[in-house]
C-alpha cells in the first residue's frame, strides 16, 4: 500500500477514541500534529524502493565501516545530518524524533535488537570522528540499542553515497553570494529492511514518529 493510500485509509479510520490515543503517541513536542490515526502495524505492506549501494565510511572512533554492514541484518533508520546544523526543522528535529523513537523501541526488548539507527554526516571535513564522538555521546555506546554515527575520509568519498540516496547537498550563500558554514539539504529519513532495501522515505511532512514506529514494526512482522 502506498504512503498516500495508507494516509487516506488512516484518515477514514479516525474516531474520537482513537484520536485520543493518537495524541498520546504523537511523539516529541515539535512533531507536526497528526490529523489521522496510523494504520496498525502489519496491516499494510511497504514497497521496495531501491537497493543501498555499498561504500567505505568511518565511525566515531575512526574505524573503517562498510555501509553494507549497517544497512543489512536489521531494520535500519538512516539519515544524513551535520553536527552544527541550527535549523529547528532540520537536523535537530530529526535527532529529536529519532531519540523519541529510540525510547519507544527500547521498551520492546525483541524489537530493540532488530532495529538500528544510522546517522551519516554530510560534512566530513568538519565532522571528523572526534567531532562525531562528542556529538554522539552515550548514544553510540548504549549496548541496549545500536545507533551508529558515521562520516567519510573526504567529500569525494562521500559524494557517491549522497548521490545513491538522492540526497543533494549544497553550501548556503549569504546575501552577498559568499558561502556560509550552513549546508542546505532536503530533509529525508530512509527506512531500510534487513536485506538492504529502502522501503520508505520520510520527508519533513511525513516525519510522524508513530507512523515510523508502525512501519518498523510492519517490517519486523514480515519475518
Amino acid at each position: 500500500m502506498s504512503r498516500g493510500l495508507r494516509t487516506l485509509a488512516a484518515c477514514l479510520s479516525l474516531s474520537a477514541g482513537a484520536g485520543t490515543q493518537a495524541a498520546v503517541d504523537a511523539g516529541p513536542a515539535t512533531a507536526p500534529r497528526m490529523e489521522f490515526t496510523p494504520l496498525p502495524a502489519g496491516s499494510y505492506r511497504l514497497p521496495q524502493i531501491q537497493s543501498v549501494a555499498d561504500a567505505a565510511l568511518l565511525d566515531e572512533r575512526g574505524r573503517p565501516v562498510r555501509l553494507s554492514s549497517v544497512t543489512n541484518g536489521k531494520i535500519t533508520l538512516l539519515t544524513f545530518f551535520y553536527t552544527y546544523c541550527a535549523d529547528p526543522l532540520g537536523c535537530p528535529f530529526v535527532h529529536e524524533t529519532m531519540t523519541w523513537l529510540r525510547s519507544r523501541i527500547a521498551r520492546d526488548h525483541e524489537l530493540a535488537h532488530r532495529v538500528r539507527f544510522v546517522a551519516i554526516s554530510c560534512d566530513p571535513t568538519t565532522d571528523t570522528p572526534e567531532v562525531l564522538a562528542r556529538y554522539a555521546g552515550e548514544l553510540a555506546d548504549d549496548s541496549r540499542f545500536e545507533w551508529r554515527f558515521l562520516t567519510a575520509r573526504s567529500v569525494p568519498e562521500l559524494l557517491p553515497v549522497i548521490d545513491d540516496f538522492g540526497q543533494s547537498v549544497s553550501v548556503e550563500l549569504d546575501r552577498s553570494g559568499r558561502p556560509t558554514r550552513a549546508l542546505h539539504h532536503m530533509l529525508k529519513v530512509f527506512l531500510i529492511d534487513g536485506r538492504g532495501k529502502v522501503r520508505e522515505i520520510y520527508s519533513l511532512a511525513y516525519l510522524q514518529p508513530q507512523v515510523m514506529l508502525n512501519d518498523m514494526r510492519t517490517l519486523y512482522l514480515e519475518r
